[in-house]
């Protein structure tokens, strides 16, 4: 923190009035927002000089090219810290929440993604123009390398986890062909390998972009593959339709576009798209336990089920018979079919807990939310009348209510709690988790959770659910 307070002051001749930590993202890298009197930075520390160079430089040069990118401001003499615009926090995946939860994207909505759309050619040809892919972070082009990997991920994270009766040397035959017709055609545009509604920040209804430091040479379909078929986002096909349409007409302003080769190595893409993803489900799912992915599942084989219903796709059959009747087997898996009655209000999860046992682990995948410490408040388990009784108990609640400071403790919690559910039942998000913890979690934590969860039912009704753990009580209730 330090250094990158240095590199502030070097840059701007004056210290910052104030640096926020930003929340933690998936990468190592931390991010900071530098406040001054009349604006905000970004500050980055990273971990892997190789990678920061990498964004850095790619930033630099898409900038030049006239690209909607972060402008980096300073850079630190070893490359580890640097500053760069604050685009602000508002992306497209917020923006388009809406239409995501109910599967009917409003006019606003459309707008935003096919705008977004119409910017990948740009990226893809004009970011390539003059690019030194000598900077790129772990390979300078989409090898055959890769693409095993990605396949092979998908079979031994995914598949052998839910699926073990299957020929692995006839799976290995369609997954080294399907490589070679991936690499088919030699191309020199850029791959951005992470484009998706998460890495678009909107400033002014204008998308910028971020998080590309992933990117390589590679071939144009996989970057709309990942866009228009992203698992979760559920776009009707009429609008994926517009989707492609939109991109193939800012296309050709950079190449002629045979239309029916085009979609027929589109469809190459998504299929390869979507097996990558399922791998990626699958270790974050059943390796990792994050039930968020394994949730995700039923919306990737939906679209291996769109696709494949496509007469179109029959070729694909023909080309890669056994992979294909392996997939089309798992899509039609009774667990991994659309849910009628999806419940998509927001769950928050309110646990109990005793820190001498840890604290819950959030198996959602969402990774945040809060955990409150009760052991500064007088501990009833101190006495023996209370030591058999939990917090639910009159005796225990009454001792607790005495003196008072258990309310003023919850008075604040219910102000940040309230504030985070109406910032995620607005954003479209699925789950929140809200812990206590104590020295048993017995009294204090179990009262402290209670209440919560009781005070969030009487606010929110139905418009919420509320899921009650009592940890170390063995309670699990959905209110």
């Amino acid at each position: 923190m330090e250094a990158l307070k240095s590199l502030f002051v070097a840059y701007k001749g004056k210290s910052a009035d104030k640096i926020e930590a930003l929340p933690p993202t998936g990468s190592n890298r931390r991010y900071y927002r530098i406040f001054t009197e009349d604006r905000s930075y970004i500050g980055v520390v990273g971990t892997n000089k190789a990678e920061n160079l990498c964004f850095i430089g790619m930033a630099k040069h898409f900038s030049s090219k006239g690209l909607n990118v972060p402008s980096i401001l300073a850079v630190s003499e070893d490359s580890m810290r640097y500053i760069q615009e604050d685009l602000g926090t508002f992306t497209l995946f917020e923006a388009v929440a809406n239409g995501r939860n109910s599967g009917s994207y409003s006019d606003g909505e459309k707008r935003l993604l096919l705008r977004t759309i119409r910017q990948l050619p740009k990226f893809q040809f004009k970011g390539a123009e003059g690019l030194d892919f000598n900077l790129c972070f772990q390979e300078k082009e989409l090898s055959r390398r890769q693409i095993l990997f990605d396949l092979n991920y998908f079979k031994y994270c995914f598949l052998k986890a839910v699926h073990n009766d299957f020929h692995e040397a006839s799976l290995q035959d369609d997954f080294d062909l399907l490589a070679t017709d991936i690499l088919k055609e030699r191309s020199e545009t850029f791959l951005y390998r992470d484009f998706q509604a998460r890495n678009v920040i909107l400033r002014d209804g204008e998308p910028y972009f971020i998080d590309f430091q992933g990117g390589m040479r590679g071939p144009l379909y996989y970057d709309l593959a990942a866009f228009v078929w992203q698992a979760k986002a559920c776009y009707p096909e009429d609008f994926r339709r517009e989707l492609v349409a939109a991109y193939i007409e800012e296309l050709r302003r950079f190449t002629p576009v045979d239309e029916e080769r085009f979609h027929t190595q589109l469809r190459l893409f998504v299929l390869f798209r979507t097996i990558q993803v399922l791998g990626a489900y699958g270790f974050r799912g059943y390796f990792e336990g994050k039930v968020y992915f394994t949730e995700s599942v039923p919306f990737a084989m939906a679209n291996l089920r769109s696709l494949f219903a496509q007469p179109e796709s029959a070729v694909l059959k023909i080309r890669y018979p056994y992979l294909c009747q392996l997939l089309e087997m798992l899509c039609n898996k009774p667990e991994y079919m659309p849910s009628t009655d999806e419940d998509k209000r927001l769950t928050v999860k309110v646990c109990s807990f005793s820190y001498r046992k840890g604290i819950p682990e959030d198996r959602t995948g969402n990774g945040g939310g809060y955990v409150f410490d009760c052991r500064g408040m007088h501990n009833p388990g101190r006495y023996e009348q209370y030591k058999k009784l939990t917090g639910l108990d009159q005796p225990v609640i009454d001792f607790l209510e005495e003196a008072g400071e258990i309310q003023k403790f919850l008075d604040s919690a219910y102000s940040i709690v309230d504030s985070h559910v109406d910032c995620f039942v607005r954003r479209g998000f699925a789950n929140l988790s809200v812990s206590f913890g104590c020295t048993g979690g017995q009294h204090r934590s179990v009262y402290s959770a209670q209440h919560l969860a009781e005070h969030l039912k009487a606010r929110y009704g139905d418009a919420i659910r509320v899921h009650l753990i009592h940890r170390e009580r063995g309670i699990d209730v959905m209110m």
